[in-house]
């Protein structure tokens, strides 16, 4: 029997904070191949994992830990990383009248429908496992399913992060567990082609 091809698009940001508000800094250090491979069915295989995220630029302390983490990230197999950017937002307080300026992280979201459509164009897959409860990617999803009613578009929410529209959009959702998490970590140091070990960061143990 046929597999089903599958192409899991993972919001990187949107499941970071999720992890972050439920406490679970000890399974940051996470394997994303991994975690797609343990939600997997039997009769389904993973043709690409695609993980959408943004560079960080301070403090000097987390961009060593997330540049540590990408790099891990890229010595996976099947794993593709796309970068969106940080855009200054000018924000006035209406009480005070005070001004300063504020980072917005921009395009992960158009990042991923880009990647959707184009994949779905190019029958690229036969289901879709779309990690993020951003509800902002209802329209693709829509679009998606009105011009591929074959494919099927499953959503796993990170904890923490479930969205009615988006669950009411795809064919199934579900909520990534602690235990998916805690089967789908990297190991405690990771050798890389040149040479170099990269370590777990200590705050993420």
């Amino acid at each position: 029997m046929k597999k089903e091809r599958v192409i899991a698009y993972i919001d990187g940001f949107n499941l970071y904070f999720g992890l972050k508000e439920s406490g679970f800094r000890r399974y940051y250090w996470l394997n994303l191949t991994r975690m797609i491979h343990n939600l997997l069915k039997p009769y389904q295989r993973i043709v690409e994992v695609k993980y959408f995220t943004t560079r960080i630029s301070q403090p000097p302390q987390k961009v060593k830990r997330q540049s540590t983490y990408l790099e891990a990230l890229e010595t996976l197999s099947d794993l593709t990383i796309y970068y969106g950017h940080y855009l200054q937002r000018p924000i006035e307080c209406r009480k005070c009248g005070n001004r300063w300026s504020a980072s917005e992280e921009k395009m992960t979201d158009v990042n991923i429908a880009t990647e959707m459509i184009f994949d779905a164009l190019n029958d690229r897959f036969d289901t879709v496992f779309l990690v993020s409860g951003d509800s902002d990617l209802v329209p693709p999803v829509k679009r998606i399913r009105e011009q591929n009613p074959d494919k099927k578009i499953i959503v796993f929410f990170p904890p923490k992060r479930e969205s009615y529209h988006l669950k009411n959009t795809v064919h199934n959702a579900f909520i990534i567990g602690r235990g998916t998490l805690a089967k789908s970590q990297l190991p405690e140091e990771i050798t890389k082609s040149d040479g170099f070990i990269l370590k777990r960061p200590q705050e993420w143990r």
